[in-house]
């Protein structure tokens, strides 16, 4: 690993928006700054359908950040993607979501329609606070007469100022439970979003930032992009150290404002002072340097515990700096 900064060996971020720059669009603390003093050309990667990127753009700049709408890539653009592939212009298309999502698929072509009725080739749905029975219903009876299902994104929950929220993929396990069918995914983890953005930014070695392990970084892994998972939003400590490789990111920090920081630093391996040592199924943490962080240990712990396929075991105290370190990942 390098001991360059992290931010001096990468030549674009592919930015997760919710839990990684803001937190129901109030900035996270020091994430304008980090982005902003990076002098990285910066791409927004979110699962969100519910805005369109002119809207997000907007939004990015209302917290400090000089955004264009083309710097935005969003789920339902990907998602509109993949419907072509199974419908034509001119086609009825049932969207369950946001008006732009509406707007985009209509913009593409497509006859956008609200009732299962009008036998839409496709249903695409993507998160509306709005949605409600009667949307999920007419998906349901649409599908049930042979649509293609797409779903935007499926994060069962959305990260807010007061705590989770429910996300888009938890009302499409609604209409998966009353239909049987799975849809079809375009958004994170799937590889498209960073292919584009990454094309978009004219990169070459980009960096992914994200706050989930099961959507931004498992789609960096499948993207075969480097990643940065930040503890900012839903996966925390001990998501990372049961994670398999799938969803295992390349570096690791508290906050985007770590971004300045070595590589070597950032990546799994000893530091501050610990150590990590496997005892059968579990590790034991020990050491610990006076000023040595919560995240020291993680990282510390990291390396050894993505060894195998995934750890199942429990990580144990064996020193007092260790045992702080563990009660500040909870």
């Amino acid at each position: 690993m390098s001991t360059a900064p992290l931010s001096s060996i990468v030549d674009a971020l592919l930015l997760d928006l919710d839990g990684t720059v803001w937190s129901g669009q109030r900035a996270i603390p020091g994430a304008v700054d980090a982005i902003s003093g990076s002098g990285l050309t910066a791409m927004f990667i979110t699962n969100n359908a519910s805005r369109g990127s002119g809207e997000v753009a907007s939004l990015l700049r209302g917290i400090g950040l000089d955004v264009r709408p083309e710097q935005v890539v969003t789920s339902a653009q990907a998602a509109v993607a993949l419907a072509s592939q199974h419908a034509a212009a001119g086609d009825p298309v049932l969207v369950v979501g946001a008006e732009s999502f509406a707007q985009l698929a209509s913009e593409s072509g497509f006859r956008v329609v609200s009732s299962a009725d009008e036998r839409p080739t496709v249903v695409l749905h993507g998160h509306n606070p709005s949605t409600g029975w009667r949307e999920l219903s007419e998906a349901a009876l649409a599908i049930r007469a042979g649509a293609r299902y797409i779903a935007s994104n499926v994060d069962t929950t959305l990260p807010s100022p007061r705590g989770l929220l429910v996300g888009n993929g938890s009302m499409v396990a609604a209409v998966t439970s009353a239909t049987g069918v799975v849809p079809d995914v375009a958004g994170k983890p799937g590889p498209a979003m960073f292919v584009q953005a990454a094309e978009r930014a004219g990169a070459t070695r980009p960096l992914a930032v994200g706050d989930r392990l099961d959507t931004d970084i498992a789609g960096a892994v499948a993207s075969d992009v480097p990643s940065l998972h930040v503890l900012t939003g839903v996966s925390g400590p001990w998501d990372l150290v049961a994670a398999p490789p799938a969803l295992r990111p390349t570096y690791v920090a508290e906050s985007l404002l770590e971004i300045g920081q070595p590589a070597e630093r950032l990546a799994p391996g000893a530091q501050g002072g610990f150590t990590a040592t496997a005892r059968g199924h579990d590790i034991s943490l020990g050491g610990g340097a006076e000023d040595a962080t919560p995240i020291d240990a993680l990282r510390t712990v990291l390396e050894v515990a993505w060894r195998g396929d995934g750890f199942t075991g429990e990580v144990v105290a064996a020193s007092g700096a260790a045992e702080r370190a563990l009660q500040a990942w909870w």
